[in-house]
Order: C-alpha cells, then sequence, then structure tokens
C-alpha cells in the first residue's frame, strides 16, 4: 500500500502530511520554517519573538536577538540586561554570594515577557526593565508567586464596612440588611423601614420599632389580621355582662331593660324606677324661670343634674337636662344618676316648641359679665316641676330674594318640654284632669314668654353658676379664644375637647376638674353630675360614679363599692357574698349570675363561670351547655382562647373562621378581596392580607386601563403553601376563558420579587384556595403604562442586572420606591419630577445607572 502518515514515522519533526499523488511531506507549527532537509523545522521570529527579549531577526541560521538601547545582550544571546549590569556580571564572574542568587532570579525573570504567554500572568501584564509585572483589578490580589490573582474576601476585614450582612462574590461583595430594614444608597448603611409611613399599613394606629411595626386599636376594637381592626361583638362575651338585654355598637355597647325598670348607674343592672336608694337625695330638677324688666321679658334655664350637651356641628347643637320618662336612644346612652325619689302621679305633659332667631349663630358661647343683670320679677313655671328639656338649635344662611344684600343668618331652635303633675295638688275642688289643664295652661302661657324673650335674644342657660346665650350675632371682632366652640379649649394651637373628671367653665374658658362630690363621664360638657351620695364629699376630678366615694373605690362613710363575688341593692356596701351557685366577675353590681343547670360552685363569693363545678372541663375552643352539661365547639364565626368558659367570642368585624371550635381571633378572617384598581395605578391583595387568607375563597379582578395604555405588574413576594398540589393558585390572563394568552401563574411561594408586562391589553386575575392550607397571600401593585414606552419599559423588565443584586430585589419589595418607579412609569414627564439629589437618596447607584442609561434614551424629547 503507498505510503501514508500512519504506517510509518517518516522523521518530520513537526507535522507529517499525505500528498495528493500518494507521498507524503513534513510540515512545521506557525512560527515555524522547514529545515533544508524538509524535515526539520527552524524558529523563526514569528513564534514567541524567536525567544527574544526585546528585538529578533530571521537569518539563515535561524533568529538572531538584539537589544534596545542602553541594554546588552546576554550571554544567553536571548534575554537583555542593563549596560552597567552588563559590565559588573563580566567582572565578577566567579564570585559566589548572595548577589548572585539575586542575579539567578533576575536572569530567570528577564527570560520572561508580557508577549510570550501572557508573561504567565494571571490578569494583566506589564514589561518592565526588569522583566514582566503582572497586577490584578480591583477586588483580587496578587499572589505571592507574583503572577496568580486571588478575589479578595472583603467581608474579612471589618464585615466589609457593612451593617448588617456581607456577602462576597468574585472580585467585589455585596451588603444586605436583616427583615425590616433597608440598604441607604451608599450600599453599606442599613436604616429602619418606617412601616408606619406607608399607605394602609395599619388600620388604626401603627408604632414604628427598629426592624418591625405594631398596630393598634381603637378602645372597643381588635386587631386580626396582623393590621386590621374589627369591632368587638362585646354582646357574645358573657351578654357583656348585662343583666338584661345587650345592644352592640361600633367601638361600644350598651346594656338596655325591659320596660318598666331602667338601668343602674353601673350601666349593666336594671333596677325598679320606683325605689329610691337609700341616703340619696333626689337630682335637682331643671328651671325654667322668666321675669319682666322694663318691659323686655327675659328667661333662664338652669340645668343642675343629667345634662347632655352635644356639638353636632359648628353651627348646631343639643342639649338635655333632667330625666324624660320614656328614654329614647339617644338618652339612653346617658342615664340618670339614680331614680328619682318623686312619686309621680300620671304621665307628665309634653309640649314642642320651635323658635326663629334672626341674624344669630348657634353657638353656646359664656354671656359677658356686663349683660347680666339680677331678673326681677318672676312669672312662668313653678321651680322644680320641669323634668325634662330637649334643645336643638340649628343654623342656616338664608338667601334675600331679589335684593342683592348678603344673606341672612337664620337660627332655628326646638325645644321639648316635659312636665310632671304632684300628688298633693289634687284637691277636692281640682280632680287630676283640672290639675292636667292647669299645668298645660302655664306651660303654655311659660312658652308664649319664652318665645318673646328668644326674640329679644333675652334666653339664658346656666350651667354651674356660669350663663350661656343660646345663639348670638356674630361678633364683629373674634376674641382668640373664640377659635374653639364650647366644651373646647385651646393647647398648643389645637382645639382639645376638655376630657372626662373634667367640665368647660365659660367664665374662665378652661376646663375644671369637677368638685368633690360630683363626677363627669363624657367629654366636653359644661357641668358635672351629683354623685348618689351628694354629701360633698370625694375627690375632685371623678370620672365616674365608681370613683365617687373616692378615687380607686376608696371607702369614704362606708359607700365602697361592692367587690367582685359581693353584691347589693344598689351596689354600694354594705354587701353580700354571692350565693353558691352563683358568681359576680365585677364590682358595684346589685346582682350575681346563676351557673345554670342546677351547678354549685366550690365555695361562696364566687367570681367566675369557671368556679361553677362543672361536669367536664372544656378547653379552648369549647364552650359549656349547661343545659345538656356538654363541651360544645364554637360554631364557625367564633372563637374561645380559655378553657372552662361557658361562651363563644364572635369574629371581630366583618370576619369569620374557616373551622369551627377555633381557638384565637386570629383564626377570624376577612373575606372580602382586596384592592384598588386605578387607571394609572393599583393593586390587588388576598384576602385578610398580611393575614393568611381563609379557605374556600374565590377573587376576580379586572384591570382595563385606559386607551393606548398597558400593564407593568410587579409581584414582590407571594406567599402559597406548596403542600397541597396547586391547591391555591394565582392566575393573569387575558380573559376568563381558559384557553386565552397568560401572562402569569403561580401556586407557590416565591420571596424573590418578579416584574413583567401583561401580554395582553386587557387583564383578568383570578385568585382561588382550597379547604387546606392557607398563606399569607400576596399584594400586588400594577401600573399603567403609555404604549410608546412599551420597548422602554421591556427593555427594563427584562434586564437581568434588574433583579441580580439583592438591593435591586429589596427596590422592588419597597413600597415608597415602588411608589416613586411607578410615578415615573405611569407619567414620564414625572421622571424630572424626583431630582438627581433626591433620586440619589432613594435609589442604590447601580438602578439609578441601570435607569438612567434606558430612560434618558426614551425621555430626550422631554428634556
Amino acid at each position: 500500500e503507498g505510503m501514508n502518515c500512519m504506517n510509518k514515522d517518516h522523521g518530520c519533526a513537526h507535522i507529517c502530511r499525505e500528498t495528493p499523488k500518494g507521498g507524503v511531506a513534513c510540515e512545521c507549527r506557525p512560527g515555524f520554517e522547514l529545515a533544508k532537509n524538509q524535515k526539520d523545522c527552524k524558529l523563526t521570529c514569528n513564534y514567541g519573538n524567536g525567544g527574544c527579549q526585546h528585538t529578533c531577526d530571521d537569518t539563515d541560521t535561524g533568529p538572531v536577538c538584539g537589544c534596545h538601547q542602553k541594554y546588552a545582550l546576554h550571554s544567553d544571546g536571548r534575554t537583555c540586561i542593563e549596560k552597567d549590569e552588563a559590565a559588573i556580571e563580566s567582572s565578577e564572574y566567579n564570585a559566589t554570594s548572595v548577589a548572585d542568587v539575586d542575579k539567578r532570579v533576575k536572569r530567570r525573570l528577564l527570560m520572561e515577557t508580557c508577549a510570550v504567554n501572557n508573561g504567565g500572568c494571571d490578569r494583566t501584564c506589564k514589561d518592565t526593565a526588569t522583566g514582566v509585572r503582572c497586577s490584578c483589578p480591583v477586588g483580587f490580589t496578587l499572589q505571592p508567586d507574583g503572577k496568580t490573582c486571588k478575589d479578595i474576601d472583603e467581608c474579612l476585614v471589618n464585615n466589609g464596612g457593612c451593617d448588617h450582612f456581607c456577602r462576597n462574590t468574585v472580585g467585589s461583595f455585596e451588603c444586605s440588611c436583616q427583615k425590616g430594614y433597608k440598604l441607604l444608597t451608599d450600599e453599606r448603611t442599613c436604616q429602619d423601614i418606617d412601616e408606619c409611613s406607608f399607605e394602609r399599613t395599619c388600620d388604626h394606629t401603627c408604632i414604628n420599632y427598629p426592624g418591625s411595626f405594631e398596630c393598634l386599636c381603637h378602645k372597643g376594637y381588635t386587631l386580626y389580621g396582623l393590621t386590621h381592626c374589627g369591632d368587638i361583638d362585646e354582646c357574645s362575651i358573657s351578654n357583656g355582662s348585662c343583666d338584661y338585654g345587650c345592644l352592640n355598637t361600633m367601638g361600644s355597647y350598651e346594656c338596655v331593660c325591659p320596660p318598666g325598670k331602667k338601668l343602674h348607674w353601673n350601666k349593666k343592672d336594671c333596677v325598679e324606677m320606683v325605689k329610691c336608694l337609700p341616703n340619696a337625695k333626689p337630682a335637682p330638677k331643671a328651671q325654667l324661670v322668666c321675669s319682666k324688666t322694663g318691659g323686655i321679658e327675659s328667661c333662664f334655664l338652669s340645668c343642675p343634674s343629667n345634662t347632655l350637651f352635644v356639638p353636632d356641628s359648628e353651627n348646631s347643637y343639643t342639649l338635655s337636662c333632667g330625666i324624660p320618662v320614656q328614654q329614647g336612644k339617644a338618652q339612653q346612652k346617658r342615664n340618670a344618676t339614680l331614680p328619682s325619689c318623686a312619686d309621680s302621679l300620671a304621665p307628665p305633659i309634653k309640649q314642642k316648641a320651635r323658635f326663629k332667631i334672626k341674624d344669630a349663630k348657634c353657638h353656646l358661647r359664656p354671656r359677658s359679665k356686663e349683660k347680666m343683670k339680677d331678673s326681677g320679677k318672676q312669672a312662668g313655671l313653678d321651680n322644680c316641676q320641669v323634668t325634662f328639656v330637649n334643645l336643638k338649635c340649628d343654623s342656616s344662611k338664608k338667601k334675600r330674594r331679589g335684593r342683592k344684600s348678603p344673606s341672612k343668618e337664620v337660627s332655628h331652635i326646638t325645644a321639648e318640654f316635659e312636665v310632671e303633675m304632684k300628688s298633693e295638688e289634687v284637691s277636692d275642688t281640682c280632680n287630676i284632669d283640672c290639675v292636667r289643664k292647669r299645668m298645660e295652661q302655664k306651660l303654655q302661657t311659660a312658652i308664649k314668654t319664652l318665645r318673646k324673650s328668644i326674640n329679644k335674644q333675652q334666653f339664658y342657660i346656666q350651667f354651674s353658676g356660669t350663663e350661656y346665650e343660646v345663639a348670638q350675632k356674630p361678633a364683629k371682632a373674634t376674641e382668640g379664644h373664640e377659635a374653639c366652640s364650647t366644651g373646647q379649649v385651646l393647647q398648643d394651637g389645637k382645639c382639645v375637647t376638655c376630657s372626662t373628671g373634667t367640665f368647660y367653665s365659660g367664665e374662665h374658658n378652661q376646663c375644671v376638674p369637677c368638685s368633690p362630690g360630683t363626677y363627669q363621664d363624657t367629654e366636653g360638657q359644661l357641668t358635672c353630675e351629683p354623685c348618689p351620695s351628694n354629701d360633698g364629699q370625694g375627690v375632685a376630678g371623678a370620672r365616674n360614679v365608681s370613683e365617687c366615694g373616692g378615687k380607686f373605690n376608696l371607702v369614704i362613710k362606708g359607700l365602697g363599692q361592692c367587690s367582685p363575688g359581693h353584691y347589693s341593692s344598689d351596689g354600694f356596701k354594705p354587701c353580700r357574698v354571692c350565693p353558691l351557685g352563683t358568681y359576680q366577675p365585677e364590682p358595684g353590681r346589685t346582682l350575681c349570675f346563676p351557673c345554670g343547670g342546677g351547678l354549685v360552685t366550690k365555695y361562696e363569693g364566687a367570681v367566675s363561670f369557671q368556679d361553677c363545678e362543672t361536669k367536664v372541663h372544656c378547653s379552648p375552643g369549647h364552650y359549656y351547655n349547661s343545659t345538656t352539661h356538654r363541651c360544645i365547639r364554637c360554631p364557625v364565626g367564633t372563637y374561645q382562647p380559655e378553657f372552662g368558659q361557658n361562651y363563644c367570642i364572635t369574629c371581630p368585624g366583618n370576619t369569620s373562621t374557616d373551622f369551627d371550635g377555633s381557638t384565637n381571633v386570629t383564626h377570624c378572617k376577612n373575606q372580602h378581596c382586596g384592592g384598588e384598581l386605578g387607571d394609572y395605578t393599583g393593586y390587588i391583595e388576598s384576602p385578610n392580607y398580611p393575614g393568611d387568607y381563609p379557605a374556600n375563597v374565590e377573587c376576580i379582578w379586572n384591570i382595563n386601563p385606559p386607551p393606548k395604555r398597558r400593564i407593568l405588574i410587579v409581584v414582590p413576594e407571594i406567599f402559597l403553601p406548596i403542600e397541597d398540589e396547586c391547591g391555591d393558585v394565582l392566575v393573569m390572563r387575558k380573559s376568563a376563558s381558559p384557553t386565552s394568552i397568560t401572562t402569569y401563574e403561580t401556586c407557590q411561594t416565591y420571596e424573590r420579587p418578579i416584574a413583567f408586562t401583561s401580554r395582553s391589553r386587557k387583564l383578568w386575575i383570578q385568585f382561588k384556595s382550597n379547604e387546606g392550607n392557607s398563606g399569607k397571600g400576596f399584594q400586588v401593585p400594577y401600573v399603567t403604562y403609555d404604549e410608546d414606552y412599551q420597548q422602554l419599559i421591556e427593555d427594563i423588565v427584562r434586564d437581568g442586572r434588574l433583579y441580580a443584586s439583592e438591593n435591586h430585589q429589596e427596590i422592588l419589595k419597597d413600597k415608597k420606591l415602588i411608589k416613586a418607579l411607578f410615578d415615573v412609569l405611569a407619567h414620564p414627564q414625572n421622571y424630572f419630577k424626583y431630582t438627581a439629589q433626591e433620586s440619589k437618596e432613594m435609589f442604590p447607584r447601580s438602578f439609578i445607572k441601570l435607569l438612567r442609561s434606558k430612560v434618558s434614551r426614551f425621555l430626550r424629547p422631554y428634556k
């Protein structure tokens, strides 16, 4: 078989090639030439500069090396050394010393050049007089071999200057922060995120802590879903410990009584109307006194007790004195201190009258000193017989037709009077009907006089020794203190309502503490109520009846309240112990609650249902039924956190539980699908977010942007449990049809954010949960942008650098930054509203760099 390179070594120094005619020929690698014998290869200057350090010339005998000026060729014929060194070398040729070793090292170095194999350097190589010098980029360090580069772990020294966490990366490092903190734009410092500065963080009160926050609810509300406040249904908790009926209201509740009974001052027990309390004087009555001086009628209404002043608005108010016979809803809030001890004979006489005052505003203002003159002859009503007065004053401007004069202020006063009839007035000559007629005439005469006095603006109401004008002409120049309405005083430039335990004194224009023997349990009142004992003893500034006998229930003259486990006919000492089979958790009560079902208590004076000896001990999530003597699971929508209770608490607000037998308020969840869908920006939110979403819920949102706009969505993080084979799923697509274009679908938890543009112009979004697991869910913001910017937006959201660093990911989770970013995307001209300085303070440099390059390309026209 002919010659080929496989079957024989043909002596080629480098490469053997088969020729087309069936022979073989030798070839050389690049940089070499074939020698005359056609087999050997000789070096040329083309390969590694011919091994020369400086210059190389090809000759017939091979490459010849030369040197630059000031250098001489070394004896090895390749390297170059400085001329003076060459002289030393020849003179000290035989000396062996440390210098010799140095020279040998030098010699080795002098053989290297960056032209050959990058001088053996990992990164940058530089030829110097003494040979090659290797160097490394920022973030790397040159190893002792002088060639290799190794990544510096910046985190080892001083944590890389990071406040919290430092993560080493190749050639660099990254700082990050603990949850609840954000990285400042210096990319080192961590600052607490003030969650309370975001919109919608808490329903009521938000308190920021380093790294976290806490939501608190107003009185009468309880927290659910971590940030939401719902009204507590106090009536579900042992009937609000009311003796009879319980009525839940927003943020509070009221106890109600059956007909013929009235609420005790403890606001919970029902007591007989007629019974008087021992050692209690009847509360002083309201008085209407009219007099005529120099042809001018003036009337005074004095309100010593059971008064309530309610400023309805700037130009209207309601005022009541005394106790109406049939209490309406409004008065139930403010019950009589005590049942009156007068023996009322028949239903009272009622009259309603409406008065009109021109050019006056409904302001209850203290009457100035100089106006107050002694009232002369008295006419009208018998002092003690007005049992109740209700006044409403309302102002409105009246336009005058035709004329161009300014509109006039008109005030209307509506007054209801109740007058009682006394048994001692009935005689042989005048029976009960006769007395009634007489009283009605008296009342009508008084109302006529009152009308005249109101017309002349001579009607005054007296509280705590100060007379107030019911309505008055607007003053020319208002004095400083007139800025606040009655019942309020100026504090640090703000109007503050007088608190409980004080009353507004018009005379001094300040809040004055109630004097001993009186109390005030409502804000912004003009007088204090007399205490049941009426003996003028007690503390100043009492905020309710129970403080009457001295603060913190001091026993004064034996008038302390009964303690829990005890009761008495009036709630005050001397008290009796709750008998076996009953209990009383609260002080100052007139009764004890029975355990029910024939149950007894372990001892007398029991203070809770847990002291009743039940047949079984119920665990949380259950309540004891005293009829069947069984523990029953709390129904859906209720919960019970404690052992051994006989009730379940209704979930707050509009929330419910996923299952029965719930033990905690956190099981109460709002079913409402959250979010706000705006034309430019908006968000969608799983029900009960940030608390866990409820089971078996379905939410559907439709985003329809205005014409010529498209949708960009950011999912900062989403929490859906992975355990139940996609039982809970969030899907976004063009329409409800399962075959329409899908933009996004997930049934998992992702804590890394993602931004994307919708693949369709409209978006149909659905969230479904099954009865299995539950999770925190999501709050997903979106923005609509002008479709002319489609390319820019796509460019931004598809750029890997947007998600590459943890800091950039945090931007997509930061509510304030997302708001700023969306603000720019929705209205690009706002890019210039965020001044360079402001954006520097808000966004990391790397992020601004990423955006600026893209945005400025697009936004040139706006400049």
